[in-house]
């Protein structure tokens, strides 16, 4: 059909619609009103950021700042490229009329840009049940702006296309931190204590871990769960294996970041005992891959008693739950959450790499006795997703493998080659980086003592030379479904 015959329908639909009443229409002309300005879309993402934890705050943000795009792009360049005159209302409804008609041009629709661009962008971080909701509710506000006579509905479809096109730019530009399998890994689920009143739960909270536990939420929840706080004066594990050991303890618990999840692990393997973590301190890799987002969600997964088994790695003696590194990994990890909040997680995995990779030095080593001098190494507790140099998280917790990630400082200028295959896109073809799948690892020392990192705290410790293992046994974790 050619563009005349498109524009023509365009106003046979609009014409059709004009003239039909459908159920709730004042409703609708009120949705249209409270469109505008985008004050709908912001009273959407308040009720997110404070009613969906983590993942409402970032399904807020995203879908507010693929609102700032679309509302650029339709406003300014294409309403000024296409110069469509808006419909013309002699024999409308006056009912209908919105309470601001626009004076601006018509093609595309700014309202419905905005619209799927919060919508889609939002819907990208939400849970699946979710996001039929959002975009029928974007859909609505797009179908009452013909309603009203503001738009023909080709305006509002190409607002549509543009603010569904952004909300896809920005997972490219910023893509999500969680797999589509975060509501739990994907792996059996084991047999665990449901604990629905809390009795048989030694919960310890360490407050140093920056935990946002509501300690009066939780025994509503759990009025018979034993609260441990660890004292200032107190070393947390003498304070988790303390809470094991109690008379009546069937499940240890640990409210915290990765460091004291990290902890509370070695202790539950060791007991023998099922471990529940918490989200709530400063990083939650674990309880991101565990499918827990919030400690509702934890607290479900306890009260119905749903958990899984998962690996324990082992660095020189030492548990770790999530990483193990050494060399310039620790540092480039700690730059790149520093900034990825602020400019996106691949703009923060450039700059962080750059400035890494800058004042690093390499390190000469033996890897299971063959020599490498590299910049800087990742060893995953399980195979990581996704390829490349910035892993996200885990499919399964239980593989008997270790993610091995190393930047091999042999090449010619390395550095540089595996920082251009970051920025275009490509980092898995760096001949720098090295990746490979290990059942355990021992690694030697060349030129000095190193320092190792598990889950992001570094140790206080230099060592020439380490095994890296799995522990025996599996640690039974609660996880989401």
């Amino acid at each position: 059909m050619s563009l005349s015959g498109l524009r023509a329908l365009d106003r046979r639909l609009f014409v059709v619609i004009s003239r039909r009443a459908v159920p709730f229409g004042s409703a609708i002309r009120r949705l249209s009103d409270f469109a505008d300005h985008s004050l709908l879309w912001g009273l959407v993402a308040a009720i997110l950021a404070a009613t969906g934890g983590r993942r409402g705050r970032r399904a807020a943000a995203r879908g507010l700042s693929c609102i700032a795009v679309a509302s650029l792009v339709a406003n300014q360049p294409a309403k000024r490229v296409f110069r469509r005159a808006r419909p013309v209302l002699s024999s409308f409804p006056d009912i209908r009329l919105p309470r601001h008609m626009p004076i601006s041009t018509s093609f595309p629709s700014g309202h419905s840009a905005s619209a799927f661009a919060f919508a889609a962008g939002a819907a990208a971080e939400l849970p699946g049940a979710a996001r039929g909701p959002l975009l029928a509710l974007a859909g609505a506000v797009g179908f009452s702006r013909v309603y009203v006579g503001a738009h023909y509905p080709g305006d509002v479809l190409a607002g549509a296309a543009i603010g569904t096109a952004v909300a896809a730019g920005s997972l490219r530009l910023r893509p999500i931190p969680v797999p589509p399998h975060a509501a739990g890994p994907r792996q059996p689920h084991v047999d665990a204590p449901a604990l629905p009143d809390g009795d048989g739960l030694a919960l310890v909270v360490n407050p140093d871990a920056g935990s946002e536990l509501d300690p009066d939420r939780l025994r509503e929840r759990l009025p018979r769960v034993r609260v441990v706080e660890r004292r200032e004066d107190e070393d947390l594990l003498d304070c988790l294996r303390a809470a094991a050991a109690a008379p009546g303890t069937r499940v240890l618990g640990v409210a915290g970041g990765d460091g004291s999840a990290n902890a509370a692990i070695g202790v539950a393997l060791a007991a023998g005992l099922p471990l529940l973590v918490l989200p709530g301190g400063t990083l939650n890799h674990l309880c991101r891959d565990l499918g827990l987002e919030s400690v509702d969600e934890a607290l479900d997964a306890l009260r119905a008693g749903r958990a899984v088994a998962a690996d324990v790695g082992d660095l020189g003696g030492e548990p770790f739950a999530n990483t193990a590194s050494f060399g310039g990994y620790p540092e480039f990890v700690a730059r790149r959450e520093r900034l990825e909040d602020r400019i996106g997680k691949r703009a923060a995995t450039v700059v962080a790499g750059l400035r890494t990779l800058r004042h690093a030095e390499p390190c000469d080593v033996q890897i299971d006795g063959v020599p490498a001098r590299v910049w800087l190494i990742f060893i995953g507790n399980c195979r990581y997703l996704p390829a490349g140099p910035a892993p996200a998280a885990r499919e399964r917790l239980d593989d008997g493998r270790f993610d091995v990630r190393l930047l091999d400082a042999a090449p010619r200028l390395a550095r540089l080659r595996l920082l251009a295959a970051i920025v275009t896109g490509r980092p898995t073809r760096s001949s720098s980086l090295r990746c490979f799948t290990a059942g355990e690892l021992r690694v030697r020392s060349l030129d000095g003592p190193l320092r190792t990192a598990r889950d992001g705290e570094v140790s206080d410790h230099e060592t020439d030379g380490f095994a890296i293992t799995k522990r025996a046994g599996r640690v039974v974790l609660y996880a989401g479904a």
